[in-house]
């Protein structure tokens, strides 16, 4: 299929769960070869006017440096985004993401973490700061989750700490994601979605998907 086009209700019909990730994971590979593709985009806002068929939904940080469709190089019309401080999940992102699976029609479901997170470095330091608190504390179990040695360091001045429990933290979200929608849980066990986790690398600009 190219890529290039509006999705269409026959379009999205026929993406695959592992053809949109094949599409994510090119899109990538354009955007750190420096070869976006050539988009219209203002025909696809006019080509979108009237109904949406994106091929994937993507869950990722509020970070300002992770602009979801510019690192997959992806088009207005391609991807849901749900963007939250530790791309973490609560009723209303997975409300969301069953209307962008169940009753949109996207095939993929990304979990996207990225390195040098600043909610992850919030958590494992027991920031506190009005509502960010109870959202930090959604990312506690992954910190909870990595095991050091005795005297390492288990805050944000150890970055690869950090790194690890972002990881571990995509791991667990995309657990909640299966154990709090039946309706996506369901719909993964069909196989007419799938459910990946992914990290965005800041320095590099390169996603490493789980599979």
């Amino acid at each position: 299929m190219d890529n290039k086009i509006t999705q269409t209700a026959t379009s999205q019909s026929e993406i695959t769960p592992g053809k949109a990730l094949d599409f994510l994971k090119d899109g990538n590979k354009r955007f750190l070869e420096k070869k976006p593709l050539s988009r219209d985009l203002i025909q696809q806002v006019n080509e979108t006017a009237s109904g949406q068929f994106p091929f994937a939904a993507i869950v990722s940080c509020i970070d300002s440096r992770i602009p979801t469709e510019v690192v997959f190089d992806q088009g207005i019309g391609d991807v849901f985004n749900a963007r939250v401080a530790g791309n973490i999940v609560n009723e209303d992102i997975l409300g969301s993401l069953e209307f962008a699976c169940k009753l949109a029609g996207s095939k993929l479901i990304v979990v996207l973490g990225h390195t040098s997170c600043g909610a992850v470095k919030g958590a494992c330091d027991n920031a506190q700061l009005g509502n960010l608190t109870t959202l930090l504390a959604k990312i506690k179990p992954a910190v909870d989750e990595i095991k050091t040695p005795s005297g390492v360091e288990r805050n944000s001045s150890n970055l690869s700490f950090v790194n690890d429990v972002a990881e571990k933290n995509v791991e667990l979200t995309i657990q909640n994601i299966k154990d709090q929608s039946e309706v996506l849980k369901e719909m993964n066990a069909n196989g007419d979605i799938n459910i990946i986790g992914a990290m965005y690398d800041v320095k590099t600009g390169k996603v490493v998907f789980d599979s």
